[in-house]
């Protein structure tokens, strides 16, 4: 054979034997009757000198894993219009920070429309707590009291007293103490009751204003507040000007705490207007019922194809079961997160994927009932089946391109899923029909040079 002709289907061979692996599950015994023995792990690694290369499962969305998701919108009215787009990445950027802290694994934050996020947190059960992570603008400043001619702390008409942010003299100009000159904040045990407490430093600007604030503040409350909320009102003993302390939390709004402040503030005021909770055993049983849906869809189009086109339809069979198995291992690869209308896409795509062929064939259909052998109909038919694939799928790439947008636009990640996930089945299946049925087919050009008419199919 010509050098030419094994150059294309060792390419193929090899690039299929790499999805093939990429795809393998990860524990095969789970996808197994328990009659058929397997080891409990598949190949996981490949190493080639410094070069390594972890096998990780299929990224899931929330509906097929369970988690948390939140659209949140941030109040910009008040600030200039050509300031709101900046307002929005700091938003995203801080909240991108307290997550990863958080430790939530593979978190997905996007933005919707242009004041809101989407926000999907898997494998996060309480929604309150992610709330109370997320939601505040974890500003936090310094107060002291009001004080009349006496010396007394004034109160209101509902007896609190009355709290004026504590201030001092930086470079010339009087500043309010704020958390923007913290450095670090940690959760340290107290010395006296072990319960914990938020230790903070500042940064030398902070210092400084600090150190003037309880100097004229000993003996007297200093109140802590975040987000215009007392949180710990110490009294001070001595002069400080580098750290502090918070009490009086628990372990959980201590962590909480930890995390925004050394994360920041966020710019502008938010608020959650949508949340939503997914149970992880819905999301399993979707997934096996997903997994039969495709397996019982795959074999009934093989078979058909099979039928009705024979010989052909068995090579585009085995060119389906290669374009089934390199679009799994491209969800992997991305890694495209795969939600249950994105599993519908993909399914819906298998289908599609034979529509190219289906085209092909009928036309060399009748390039064989006209007399043709079957080599030249081959070519015949994948050239003037070409203009109707390109058009179809070009048509169908740009639909899926405004239901993207749209998605995008209204926060509607399973429409979203649904788009990317039909679309890279379209372009998979593009190259399965003009790449791997040809090629499959043309080297059956040389064990069948006649027109055995029944064998493909034309009678």
């Amino acid at each position: 054979m010509p050098r030419k002709r094994i150059v294309l289907p060792s390419f193929i061979v090899v690039l299929v034997s790499f999805a093939l692996w990429v795809v393998w599950p990860q524990n095969p015994s789970t996808y197994l009757p328990s009659f058929i023995p397997w080891p409990e792990r598949g190949w996981i690694e490949l190493n080639v000198g410094d070069f390594s290369f972890v096998r990780k499962g299929m990224s899931l969305g929330l509906d097929l894993q369970g988690g948390v998701n939140l659209i949140i919108e941030a109040d910009v009215t008040q600030r200039p219009p050509g300031e709101r787009s900046e307002a929005m990445k700091g938003v995203q950027q801080i909240i991108e920070r307290r997550i990863n802290a958080f430790g939530v694994s593979e978190p997905v934050i996007q933005s919707v429309g242009g004041n809101r996020l989407s926000i999907q947190l898997p494998g996060v059960t309480d929604v309150e707590d992610a709330k109370s992570l997320i939601g505040r603008t974890a500003k936090l400043d310094f107060r002291e009291q009001e004080l009349d001619a006496t010396g007394v702390a004034k109160r209101d008409e509902n007896g609190q007293v009355i709290w004026k942010p504590s201030t001092g003299i930086l470079n010339g100009e009087q500043r309010e103490i704020t958390g923007s000159y913290l450095q670090n904040a940690a959760i340290v045990p107290s010395p006296q009751t072990n319960l914990p407490e938020v230790s903070f430093q500042f940064n030398s600007d902070g210092a400084e204003l600090f150190g003037q604030a309880t100097t004229r503040l000993v003996g007297r409350p200093l109140g802590i507040f975040l987000d215009n909320e007392l949180i710990s009102a110490p009294s001070v003993r001595a002069v400080i000007r580098t750290s502090g302390v918070i009490t009086g939390l628990t372990q959980q709004e201590a962590t909480n705490l930890t995390i925004q402040l050394n994360a920041g503030a966020l710019p502008v005021p938010i608020s959650i207007v949508k949340e939503q909770t997914v149970d992880a055993t819905l999301g399993q049983d979707s997934i096996r019922k997903s997994i039969l849906a495709g397996e019982i869809g795959l074999g009934v189009v093989l078979l058909f194809m099979v039928f009705y086109y024979r010989l052909t339809g068995l090579m585009a069979g085995l060119a389906l079961l290669m374009y089934t198995t390199l679009l799994l291992a491209t969800f992997k690869i991305i890694p495209v997160t795969l939600t249950l209308a994105g599993i519908a896409a993909f399914i819906l795509s298998i289908g599609m994927a034979v529509d190219a062929n289906i085209l092909i064939f009928e036309r060399m259909k009748e390039e064989l009932r006209l007399g043709r052998t079957f080599g030249a109909a081959i070519e015949a038919g994948f050239g003037r089946a070409w203009p109707s694939i390109r058009d179809s799928n070009v048509s169908t790439l740009i639909t899926c391109a405004i239901l993207f947008w749209f998605g995008r636009q209204f926060g509607a990640s399973l429409v979203m899923g649904f788009a990317l996930t039909l679309a890279i089945g379209v372009m998979m299946s593009m190259f399965s029909a003009i790449t791997i049925t040809r090629t499959l087919l043309r080297i059956l050009v040389g064990r069948f040079r006649g027109r055995n008419n029944w064998l493909f199919g034309a009678i």
